[in-house]
């Protein structure tokens, strides 16, 4: 069933994303590849697509491994941008993106579909090496 024009538009989009993840001998999660699928209506500049995904999983993977904000004495720690972590270019993933046309004709954006499945496919793939189930952000190994 093809979602209905009076959809929210970032809603209607079917998306899904599997991550490979290194687990290091210090119990550190590195995730070394990422495969997104996407139907999005039809795909104008597919380029803008797969960047899209790839900007917005790249933003999602620094929320699920870093961002913590933490508080001392009553106050936040981290006082702007240097003092919180991002997925850099070193370790950034291989990112895999691939185009469904399901035949949907609604055109849309793309921005956000990228984000929200990525912190639970490294869950299941840290699962997965592990056996360790991790419920809460950010994604740590105890």
């Amino acid at each position: 069933m093809l979602p209905s024009e009076s959809s929210a538009d970032w809603l209607a989009r079917y998306r899904a994303q599997v991550a490979e993840v290194e687990v290091g001998a210090d119990n550190a999660l590195r995730v070394k590849r990422v495969v997104c699928a996407i139907d999005c209506g039809r795909a104008v500049n597919p380029g803008i697509v797969e960047r899209q995904m790839e900007s917005g999983i790249v933003f999602g993977l620094s929320a699920a491994l870093y961002g913590e904000i933490t508080l001392k004495g009553g106050r936040v720690e981290q006082s702007n941008f240097p003092d919180y972590d991002v997925v850099r270019m070193a370790a950034c993933p291989a990112i895999e993106t691939h185009i469904v046309e399901s035949g949907w004709a609604h055109l849309g954006g793309v921005g956000e579909p990228g984000t929200p499945p990525i912190a639970p496919a490294v869950a299941n793939a840290v699962f997965a090496a592990t056996g360790q189930r991790l419920r809460k952000l950010p994604l740590r190994l105890a």
